[in-house]
């Protein structure tokens, strides 16, 4: 499993070097034919045009390479073209500092965003960075637009909303004084399936005998004014109208507020647009019910203040809504019922700078709605750009109140800004090529639903300076068919070669062939180039170190010997695949020092007389002597007198060089171990000596000492093994003695106790054994052992048995 993991581990190693190798040659690989080209390449590459930079074999685009190459190659910095990116700012006014109470300013002397304009010099690859502010103006003016449905379901909401001029025109002068509010209204396309099954409902469309007005896709009622009760006004006189099916076609009406600006009113302010219903929406394609094919072409189609093609163009989409309201800095607020809130929620995730508020049954709390959904609107900002030119991206950091940062999407947007901060963008613009026709490119950056922006003009550098100074049709490319330009012959067409001596129907030649061979029994330009006009063009490796070169790329400088993984040892370099040696180096890898210094012993001989020096290294010919200067012997008598105080001071701080050990005794490495089993032992290690050294206060101390390699090493034990001291002796023998007296005295004290005892004993069991009185009486239940028998036969006499 190990090397399992070593081998994967060795690939992924390998693959990683490739990958880095391979990126970081983009120079090489461009394969650049002229100065322009390579500067195209990246902002690493540079240009030699040094005429005679270039060496045998080697092919026009090698003089496009890093910088950093090139300058190890030979080519003097004043000789490289790099031609380098700028930015310049063309207007730079300052955000305007301004509170409300310090006057009036027209909306054009108000400064929201800087810079105002920006020129900038692309260098494919070179980023250019520039900062963008952002300070939300005091006193800003508004105008506000209000579009609402005049279905009849919005009955009742009408009559609220006949009152919202004057009571809107209070609220707002707390946000600005200077404020325009306007009117328009809703219903229908005016087509059969949109209104009624019969031509009689085109008068009344409602029910009943309630009186609506004939339906309308758009009406503009009012333009923006500042006069709320001239608002009032005319949306009293409105009437409601009423269609077949529920969705309404508000998209129509939105696009007309946005592309008719004349005659909506709308000045270079914050412009809000809000749009009032209790139902949803048509869109794209949903005209194709009334017969109406053509596509939203979004232009204005006002007269006489209605929307006159609705019957003619379908609803616009909700993509080209967006666009239009993008274009035109306008902000949408939602303000529908709760029933169609999910509706109009995912709407406002695909409109930028757009809020959704519920109304009441009634519309009673649209002057709060319409309050809160600015502060929310005008509490964040997004920035937004126009088409970029192909090649060309856009990155935004942004920086926020409180320290807030963010990159990416999240880049281009702040939140909770109040009146009067000021927030920054960092915005960085990259040209990853030319355009094709090379013209300069304009392109805009600016804060959604604002009308400040940022105008760049993008100019591309795509030729080198040099490039100025070419010479058309020069004698130097072969009788005029090219042009000699950065130190180079620039081609014409059909024509190729370094100096463009042969035409491109000469390439396959076989005559040209031969001349690309070393002999009959080599490959054409040894496998290492391409025959071009009979002259061998060697090949360009991925690591711009490495290179072919020779008559027949023949030769290169990467396959000579190597040490310690360094071409040629680090001390030569590679030429046509022989180390070619710095002063004091030899050896096929310049690895073999030719310098003795490093030899030198202390009494200023070679290896100190006992040894040879071989490349910078002695060759001890003694065996028991060792070092880089054949100077240590680790078995001979007198080491271990020799390092006796250096151990002693550095391992336990003692001896006569205690004052001076940091200076004296740091040659050797110094291990302490516990006790002496710890201690090396020969055969463990290199050649050591075992040495046993007594101090002042006549303790012992244990240590070894050994050459490892050129370090050299001392093992010792980290205590002292101290006899005990003189005027102890006495007292300790004292205390034994005493010791040992007592206890004989304790143990015949004992022994005479006990014979006293035992005598005492005896005597009193004598005394009993006289004192004791037997019973001689009978005993009743003893029965003799004894009986008598009489025999009948013998004397009639018993026979006592």
């Amino acid at each position: 499993m190990d090397l399992k993991l070593l081998l994967i581990s060795t690939l992924l190693g390998v693959i990683c070097y490739s990958s880095a190798q391979q990126e970081g040659n983009e120079c090489i690989k461009a394969n650049a034919k002229s100065c322009g080209e390579c500067i195209q390449v990246g902002a690493k590459c540079g240009w030699c045009m040094d005429p005679g930079f270039l060496k045998q074999g080697e092919a026009t685009s090698t003089r496009c390479d890093e910088l950093e190459s090139l300058r190890k190659r030979g080519c003097s910095s004043t000789k490289v073209e790099n031609p380098r990116g700028s930015q310049r700012a063309l207007k730079n006014k300052a955000v305007t500092n301004r509170n409300k109470g310090e006057g009036k300013l027209r909306p054009e002397d108000i400064t929201q965003v800087q810079p105002q304009k920006l020129t900038l010099s692309l260098r494919s690859g070179e980023p250019q960075s520039f900062n963008l502010k952002f300070k939300r103006a005091e006193d800003y003016p508004i105008d506000l637009y209000y579009l609402m449905d005049l279905s009849y379901s919005m009955k009742d909401d009408l009559e609220n909303v006949k009152n919202l001029g004057t009571h809107l025109m209070l609220e707002m002068s707390k946000i600005t004084t200077d404020f325009k509010i306007g009117f328009g209204s809703f219903v229908e396309k005016t087509v059969m399936p949109y209104i009624s099954t019969t031509p009689a409902k085109l008068l009344n469309p409602c029910t009943g005998d309630q009186n609506c007005t004939s339906p309308f896709s758009y009406k503009n009622v009012l333009k923006l004014t500042s006069n709320g009760q001239e608002f009032n006004t005319l949306v009293g006189q409105q009437h409601i109208s009423g269609n077949l099916d529920s969705p309404e076609g508000g998209f129509d009406a939105i696009m007309q507020v946005a592309v008719c600006g004349e005659h909506i009113g709308w000045r270079n302010v914050t412009r809000l647009l809000v749009f009032s219903t209790d139902a949803g929406f048509h869109f794209a394609g949903d005209g194709k019910l009334g017969g109406i094919v053509l596509p939203n072409d979004g232009k204005c189609h006002l007269e006489n203040n209605m929307y006159t093609m609705s019957h003619y163009y379908d609803y616009p989409s909700i993509a080209h809504l967006v666009q239009k309201l993008s274009d035109n800095n306008i902000q949408t607020i939602f303000a529908i019922t709760e029933e169609f809130q999910p509706v109009y929620k995912e709407l406002k995730n695909l409109i930028p700078k757009s809020a959704v508020g519920i109304l009441s049954a009634n519309s009673s709390n649209v002057i709060n709605l319409i309050i809160d959904a600015y502060n929310s609107l005008s509490s964040e900002v997004i920035l937004e750009n126009s088409k970029l030119p192909e090649g060309v991206t856009i990155m935004y950091q942004s920086r926020c109140k409180n320290g807030v940062t963010g990159e990416g999407e999240m880049g281009r947007k702040c939140s909770n800004i109040s009146i009067g901060d000021e927030v920054s963008f960092t915005i960085r613009i990259t040209a990853k090529q030319c355009p094709k026709m090379g013209k300069p490119e304009t392109i805009k950056i600016k804060p959604l639903g604002f009308n400040e922006e940022v105008e760049i003009t993008l100019n591309f550098i795509c030729e080198c300076d040099c490039h100025k100074d070419g010479i058309e049709n020069s004698d130097i490319c072969h009788n005029g068919n090219g042009t000699y330009e950065c130190g180079a012959c620039r081609c014409n067409e059909g024509r190729i070669g370094r100096q463009c001596e042969c035409s491109t129907n000469e390439v396959t030649s076989e005559d040209l062939d031969k001349s690309c061979r070393k002999d009959n029994g080599t490959d054409i330009c040894s496998n290492n180039g391409d025959c071009v006009c009979g002259t061998c063009e060697c090949k360009k490796r991925e690591n711009p170190e490495e290179r072919y070169s020779g008559m027949f790329c023949e030769c290169d400088n990467f396959n000579c010997d190597r040490s310690n993984n360094k071409l040629c040892g680090g001390h030569g370099h590679c030429e046509c695949r022989v180390c070619i040696c710095d002063a004091n180096w030899t050896g096929s890898a310049c690895d073999c020092s030719l310098d003795t210094t490093t030899c030198l012993a202390s009494n200023k001989q070679i290896c100190n007389g006992r040894g040879t020096c071989e490349c910078g290294t002695c060759k001890c010919t003694d065996p028991k002597f060792q070092g880089p200067s054949c100077e240590i012997c680790p078995t001979c008598p007198g080491v271990c007198t020799e390092h006796k105080e250096c151990v002693q001071c550095r391992a336990f701080g003692t001896g006569e060089k205690k004052d001076t050990c940091e200076r004296d005794c740091s040659y050797f490495n110094l291990i302490k171990v516990k006790d002496r089993d710890k201690l090396p032992q020969p055969g463990q290690a290199f050649p050591l000596m075992h040495c046993k050294e007594r101090d002042a206060n006549d303790c012992w101390f244990y240590y070894t000492y050994a050459v490892n390699k050129t370090e050299k090493e001392v093992h010792v034990v980290e205590t002292l093994d101290c006899p005990a001291g003189p005027d102890i002796i006495p007292i300790v023998a004292g205390v034994v003695a005493g010791i040992v007296l007592i206890g004989l005295a304790l143990l015949l004290i004992w022994k005479l106790l006990m014979i006293i005892h035992d005598r005492r004993e005896f005597a009193k069991f004598e005394k009993e054994k006289m004192n004791a009185k037997w019973d001689t009486q009978e005993n009743h239940i003893y029965k003799s052992p004894i009986k008598k028998f009489q025999n009948p036969n013998y004397g009639h006499k018993a026979v006592d048995l």
